[in-house]
């Protein structure tokens, strides 16, 4: 694609698939940008704009097709291919992420979960069994690996990550409390809960400030 697209605009990508997904669910197959404003509480204009960066996938005075255009959004994403995603850290997190059926419906298959301890290798957590990190080089010579997430203590996230990327893995859902200095080619998505729960903090005692 030519045209660089705005960060934001991509972030709005997936939650425009999840409403149109909902709305097919609902037997909806025709929607027009205001309506999916209302529903969304995204301007229409602003709709209008995010998808012309696409080339626009309506029509005037008909509206988008729902289907058309969660397939499109979907291509756009890459929900199109399938990932296969190993798993660094077996704690609770990365359980979660193992035992979550979801993922695999968008294409994602979580193919592989590693940890050091040893209590915990050879457990099974949902259709994985939880392998030696001893294993990990071995395991990404012999499989495919698109997408690492890094489920671990943030003192060994930059270690792994790095070793990873001499392996030939560059893309990482880095959910460790830090942040990864990796070469360029590397694609970084941070997942920082704690962020996040900050954020909303804020958000409530500044909303409280307002009223």
């Amino acid at each position: 694609m030519e045209k660089k697209i705005s960060t934001a605009v991509v972030r709005r990508l997936p939650r425009y698939y999840r409403y149109l997904s909902e709305l097919l669910e609902n037997g909806i197959d025709r929607i027009s940008s205001q309506e999916l404003s209302r529903a969304m509480n995204v301007t229409a204009s602003q709709i209008r704009q995010d998808f012309n960066n696409f080339g626009g996938f309506g029509q005037q005075g008909y509206g988008y097709s729902v289907e058309v255009l969660k397939e499109e959004i979907g291509r756009i994403l890459g929900l199109d291919q399938q990932f296969r995603v190993i798993i660094l850290g077996a704690g609770n997190l990365g359980q979660a992420l193992a035992g979550y059926g979801g993922f695999a419906r968008r294409g994602f298959i979580m193919s592989a979960l590693f940890d050091v301890n040893p209590e915990k290798i050879g457990q099974k957590v949902g259709d994985l069994v939880v392998r030696d990190m001893k294993d990990l080089a071995r395991y990404v010579r012999e499989n495919t690996v698109h997408i690492a997430a890094l489920t671990l203590p943030k003192a060994k996230a930059p270690e792994v990550a790095k070793t990873l990327t001499d392996m030939g893995v560059h893309a990482f859902w880095n959910f460790a409390a830090t942040d990864l200095k990796l070469p360029s080619d590397a694609v970084v998505e941070n997942v920082h809960l704690a962020e996040s729960l900050m954020r909303l903090s804020y958000n409530i005692v500044n909303q409280s400030r307002d009223e």
